[in-house]
């Protein structure tokens, strides 16, 4: 896939994903964006990107237009059985659900998740997957 088309595939999966899009070097479109979540770590205040992430990607685009496309996000315990619903209703397929930090409040769980497919299409079913998550 030539460059330029890959920068408008990339813009268009961030556009969908509600977040900011790049393709790095190594021709991997990554999109970012983060969580409005007021954690503590050691009672200390924090918006850190490291603690309030929800990162995608694609890259490997093949002649039918299929991805590899994965995606990370932080979650509130109480969301991690809702959003795991949602992603294996969508055939995304849940990977990790674990914790980073020690110590913090509310308690924080990063899932990750993985799919071979369109991007445009993993975006979407993620976009409605996350409608279960407050914020």
């Amino acid at each position: 896939m030539k460059w330029e088309k890959r920068k408008n595939l990339c813009q268009e999966f961030a556009r969908i994903l509600g977040g900011m899009g790049s393709v790095d070097e190594n021709d991997v479109c990554l999109v970012q964006k983060f969580r409005n979540i007021d954690f503590t770590i050691l009672g200390r205040p924090t918006k850190s990107p490291l603690v309030i992430p929800q990162f995608f990607t694609f890259e490997d685009v093949d002649s039918r237009g299929r991805a590899l496309n994965l995606g990370e996000t932080v979650l509130l315990q109480e969301e991690v059985n809702p959003l795991l619903t949602e992603l294996r209703k969508r055939d995304i397929i849940v990977t990790a659900v674990h914790n980073h930090w020690l110590f913090e409040e509310p308690r924080a769980m990063y899932m990750h998740f993985e799919s071979v497919e369109p991007p445009l299409d993993f975006a979407r079913k993620v976009r409605e997957a996350f409608k279960v998550l407050r914020a």
